[in-house]
């Protein structure tokens, strides 16, 4: 663009060169002003290149126009974020005389965005994204809350359900439900901007959500815009771009109501960062929100291959870590039921990596004993994950063979466990013989009325018989084959095994009273002599 005295030459970004008329500028330009000083005459050129204008050769010729059309020029949406940042630039905010400066009329305009058409913000929205500015942000964030002002009326209006409550759900579908498409149609009213926002970089669609999050927005269908975009970029992004986008799907998730947000949306985010690099801290959120809601997982959420590197089939050290955030959240917010389902759910997990041949015995451990005992009603899932493990890996020591059977509680295997348990050669001895100490207490708790048998080996009527069952069963806790006892000890090491056989021979006995107790029950429902079928059980 030429003017009648064209003194002044300016390169913008290597773009585009313009030969203007110096003394024009300077009167509505405050840079231009600094820069040459008061003096406007002489007649030699000057020459400026600028770097970094905003909008390039567009912005400068947009704020020309502006300077050499007497302080006029026709600002649109389609222009205003443009004008604006030019004028900022150029330090175009003094006044001139009988003309508002640029800065000013486009500060009007923009005063005006709650009139524009839903067409006009984006519009404006796609030329604010393109301009790398500072401060774009402050004109990017009025055109998002006005967005999101929009989306939540329309919401409000909708005569679609929630998707929050599931009573309030069919409440409000009972109003508009005439058919399965009609449904199909409210939904959609929800959800009709997700693809008109897809153009939006990570970083603008994280300040949409924020603004969603703040207007109170319902959570689940904002999660569904970002599962939405998340699938919609992917086709085209590459691996950088793909990290920079589930990083921000999990930062915006982790900032909504974790009610709202499903277990299996987590998961299915969790799959998609497998083969991503994306930073620890929202790989930490990610998992951090996963654990919250360990309960509400199922055996193949868990059944995560092993990263890279890693000798072991499934990623073990990812569940640990997922226990670990279920089990911070404490304080009363775990219940007793959330705690036996995350149990019985690391039970079968154990149970399904158990015949890998790579895990360690320090892995297996570890989950193990990550679930505290109280959440434990039954170890019988434990003990056969344990009697598999065993089994596969029969290369361990008796050491560590000991270590893995700390994780039981004899006390809390049922009788059938108690008894294949003693009779497994896998495990060491020292567990056989406590697993029958534990099943022998068992049933003489079911056994009724067994004090009344003054004669039977089982009566315990006196503080003396009452030590010797102590000291039995202290015996019997000792005992192991593994133990080396010395030559002078003989006699006390026979003497152990004869309390074992009698341990078991007593055994016997209270099973065969609970069978002749069951007889006189009956008997005595028939109308029998009870006497006469009382057998002489200690004869």
């Amino acid at each position: 663009m030429e003017a009648c005295c064209c003194n002044l030459e300016v390169d913008v970004n290597g773009e585009e060169t313009f030969m203007l008329d110096k003394t024009v500028i300077t009167q509505y330009s405050s840079k231009f002003a600094k820069l040459f000083g008061k003096s406007s005459g002489g007649t030699g050129k000057l020459k400026v290149i600028f770097h970094d204008f905003p909008g390039g050769a567009e912005g400068f010729e947009l704020m020309l126009k502006f300077c050499y059309n007497n302080g006029t020029t026709d600002i649109s949406p389609s222009n205003l974020f443009l004008a604006r940042s030019a004028a900022k630039y150029m330090e175009m905010k003094e006044p001139v005389p009988d003309v508002s400066n640029l800065l000013e009329q486009t500060e009007k305009s923009l005063q005006e965005i709650s009139y524009w058409t839903w067409s006009d913000l984006l519009i404006a929205l796609k030329q604010c994204q393109n301009l790398l500015v500072p401060d774009s942000s402050v004109m990017v964030e009025r055109c998002l809350d006005t967005i999101v002002g929009r989306l939540v009326l329309a919401s409000e209006a909708s005569p679609c359900p929630s998707t929050s409550s599931t009573e309030s759900s069919w409440i409000r579908f009972s109003c508009d439900s005439k058919s399965t498409e009609s449904i199909k149609t409210s939904f959609s009213r929800l959800t009709w901007w997700f693809e008109d926002l897809l153009f939006l970089s990570p970083l603008l669609v994280a300040m949409l959500i924020k603004s969603m999050i703040s207007r109170k927005m319902d959570h689940i269908v904002i999660s569904k815009f970002l599962l939405y975009y998340q699938k919609a970029k992917f086709s085209t992004a590459t691996t950088d771009e793909k990290s920079k986008i589930i990083e921000m799907v999990i930062d915006m998730h982790y900032d909504m109501d974790q009610s709202c947000v499903p277990c299996k949306t987590l998961f299915g985010i969790l799959r998609v960062t497998l083969g991503l690099n994306i930073s620890k801290c929202s790989r930490n959120k990610l998992e951090t929100m996963i654990g919250s809601q360990l309960d509400q997982a199922t055996l193949d959420n868990l059944l995560v291959p092993s990263p890279y590197g890693i000798s072991y089939l499934y990623d073990v050290n990812l569940v640990l870590r997922f226990l670990k955030a279920f089990l911070r959240r404490g304080n009363g917010l775990v219940t007793p039921i959330r705690m036996r389902k995350v149990a019985s759910l690391i039970d079968l997990y154990i149970a399904e990596i158990a015949p890998d041949p790579c895990l360690k015995t320090s892995k297996f451990l570890a989950l193990a004993s990550a679930i505290p005992d109280s959440a434990r009603d039954s170890y019988d899932e434990l003990y056969h994950a344990m009697d598999m493990y065993l089994e596969v890996h029969t290369q361990l020591s008796q050491e560590e063979r000991l270590k893995i059977c700390c994780g039981l509680n004899y006390e809390k295997l049922s009788p059938q466990a108690c008894l294949h348990l003693s009779q497994n050669k896998k495990f060491p001895s020292k567990s056989a013989v406590i697993s029958q100490q534990s099943k022998l207490k068992n049933l003489l708790h079911v056994t009724p009325s067994t004090s009344s048998y003054n004669d039977s080996p089982c009566s315990s009527s006196g503080a003396a018989q009452k030590g010797k069952k102590d000291k039995c069963s202290e015996e019997v806790v000792l005992y192991a084959d593994n133990f080396d006892l010395s030559t002078d000890n003989e006699k006390l090491k026979a003497h152990l095994q004869g309390m074992q056989w009698r341990v078991m021979e007593l055994e016997k006995f209270c099973r065969k009273m609970q069978i002749q107790m069951a007889k006189i029950t009956k008997s005595k429902a028939s109308g029998h002599s009870y006497a006469k079928s009382l057998p002489k059980l200690c004869s």
